[in-house]
């Protein structure tokens, strides 16, 4: 299952991890949004122990996505050793994605 990502759990579970880090930026009212939700939580469990992959709500935590310049939802971005390493905006098909997590991990 992907991750809740809050103000509160950034830093450690994003920026301090080890491993490659993927942070969905999304919002309940996003139709886009909405149809990257089973694939992101599908690839979560897919990863699961290898890859960190979590959803940033940007209503709920604007100063993240202000910090990161998230300016369309959803937006995906790649975090690697605490830097925002490749970024996907738009939704995107489920093969891209792993692709892009492979490419990256």
């Amino acid at each position: 299952m992907e991750l809740r990502v809050t103000g509160d759990n950034f830093q450690s579970e994003v920026l301090e991890s080890n491993k490659l880090a993927v942070v969905d930026f999304y919002a309940d009212w996003c139709g886009p949004c909405q149809m990257m939700a089973p694939i992101v939580e599908k690839l979560a469990n897919e990863y699961e122990g290898e890859v960190v992959i979590g959803k940033l709500n940007v209503d709920e935590e604007s100063g993240i996505s202000r910090q990161y310049r998230v300016m369309s939802i959803p937006t995906i971005i790649f975090f690697k050793n605490g830097e925002a390493a490749d970024k996907i905006i738009g939704a995107v098909s489920e093969d891209e994605l792993r692709e892009k997590i492979e490419k990256l991990k």
